[in-house]
């Protein structure tokens, strides 16, 4: 019953409706990070889907909650843009490795390497573009004033913000918030799971 493409859409409606829900209910750590690193939980939804329906369906969470963010971006996009390459590479890698391997161990492995992908596509992104566009968006080039914002990072300075921000910012939080969101999917897909299965099987009665 769970290939029922009636309970997939459901599934999708509900899980990318938390997921934006989530979002919107973010918030930063500021005596830890920049204060422009919001700790937020919609790949939490997205992720449980992807163990639930399959890849194509964790995808299709990430995608449909990025184009309704797009609506309100304040990043020209951007920010959705990279939301939406973290979201699909963590959700499509920890999927598709729960997919082979559907059992506890296979969750936890599949949560690592979901981590891993999270956190180096998270540095590739902003090493190579998020941080020097945003520079440039915000602040019209001028390190100065993004120095300001990056004061809880110790010792950085105009020529070293971006290797700093990678090491004491991007790699900590991304740890932090990718292990957070990995821990709940882990604690809560059973019973999740288990409330799926009984939706189904109202469905298969009606």
């Amino acid at each position: 019953m769970r290939n029922s493409r009636v309970l997939q859409i459901v599934i999708i409606a509900n899980l990318t409706a938390l997921s934006l829900l989530l979002y919107m209910l973010k918030f930063p750590l500021p005596f830890i990070f920049p204060v422009f690193l919001d700790i937020q939980f919609s790949n939490l939804p997205a992720i449980i889907g992807g163990f639930t329906l399959g890849p194509i369906g964790g995808a299709a969470i990430v995608v449909i909650r990025t184009l309704f963010k797009l609506l309100t971006s304040e990043t020209a996009g951007v920010g959705e843009m990279i939301d939406l390459i973290i979201g699909l590479s963590t959700v499509l890698t920890s999927s598709i490795v729960y997919k082979r391997i559907k059992t506890k161990k296979g969750a936890i492995i599949a949560s690592f390497a979901g981590m891993a992908v999270w956190i180096i596509v998270a540095v590739l992104t902003n090493y190579f573009f998020v941080l020097d566009f945003y520079l440039e968006l915000y602040f019209n080039g001028d390190v100065d004033l993004l120095l300001n914002l990056l004061t809880v990072i110790p010792g950085v300075t105009a020529e070293n913000y971006m290797s700093k921000y990678i090491l004491y910012a991007i790699i900590p939080f991304n740890v932090l918030l990718s292990g957070l969101v990995y821990l709940i999917t882990f604690l809560v897909y059973k019973r999740i799971s288990h409330l799926i299965d009984l939706f189904a099987a109202k469905l298969e009665k009606k």
